[in-house]
């Protein structure tokens, strides 16, 4: 799980709040952890689908943007942090939930001070996103939400491999600055339970990757997926996915917008992902 709030570096006053001992307070034991931060956006989205509003304490400030994140609608109806240390602190959590990758700094702190703090990682496929929604609902006292939450997923993933056509069209996944994603990913993956062969895979790519627009345009490829919906502000990490010849591959190829929200984080929004490609899959020429 990549996307997380800026960290900003904790201030000298929140350290000396740690060294002082001022969070010694004693956390009472509860079979459900009733005020949960999450600091990452990733793991805001799994908090929210599977623990009622009065237990979240705070998600992140990104989860309220709905292009970038799909639970915005709930994650208005409770409180919001930016990674901060002072943020956590003054909420008081019994159960802390970050990304391994994300808000270092201030993990370190909150472990410092002995905040039961547990890390999250990043899953390659849909088993390890399976098992990261069980870990997530046991770890919040939900398993019996976790495990609906699973069988949902299971029964769309058999209900679009019923219906994904026989033919298996060449695409390729193009990123900002010029990535795409290979084997050992879970866009891999969803590549495939669509239908479709992923070129970086055979090129050798393993898991992200910058691929030249020669190499897109050679690879004989019969859809190209961008990481962005068409309406996306301008920025220099874009350009390259509104290059005229990516524009021009589009007379012989299918273009295909694919919003990063539905596939940036392992959850329940990456069968919408699959969904959405499995349905352009079949409209290839």
């Amino acid at each position: 799980m990549k996307p997380d709030a800026p960290q900003r570096s904790p201030t000298g006053f929140a350290c000396a709040m740690l060294l002082a001992g001022v969070m010694a307070w004693a956390l009472p034991a509860a079979a459900k952890p009733a005020r949960i931060v999450s600091l990452n956006l990733c793991t805001d989205e799994l908090v929210l689908r599977l623990a009622d509003r009065d237990r979240i304490a705070s998600v992140t400030w990104l989860s309220r943007d709905p292009r970038n994140a799909n639970m915005a609608e709930a994650a208005r109806a409770v409180g919001v942090n930016h990674g901060l240390v002072e943020e956590v602190l003054a909420a008081r959590p019994d159960l802390v939930i970050a990304g391994t990758y994300t808000t270092r700094s201030t993990v370190a702190l909150l472990k410092r001070a002995g905040l039961p703090v547990h890390e999250f990682g990043v899953p390659r496929d849909i088993a390890e996103m399976r098992g990261q929604i069980g870990e997530m609902a046991a770890l919040l006292g939900e398993e019996e939400r976790g495990a609906h939450l699973i069988a949902e997923i299971d029964a769309r993933l058999a209900a679009i491999a019923a219906k994904r056509p026989a033919t298996h069209p060449r695409a390729i996944v193009l990123r900002p600055n010029g990535f795409t994603v290979g084997r050992g990913s879970l866009v891999d993956e969803i590549l495939t339970a669509a239908g479709l062969d992923n070129i970086a895979a055979d090129l050798g790519i393993e898991s992200y990757g910058q691929i030249a627009l020669e190499s897109v345009a050679l690879g004989d490829a019969q859809m190209l997926i961008r990481n962005d919906p068409p309406d996306a502000p301008p920025s220099l990490a874009n350009e390259v996915l509104h290059h005229p010849l990516i524009e021009k591959l589009g007379t012989r190829l299918k273009l295909v917008a694919l919003p990063s929200r539905l596939w940036t984080c392992a959850g329940p929004s990456v069968l919408d992902a699959i969904d959405l490609l499995a349905g352009a899959t079949g409209e290839v020429r």
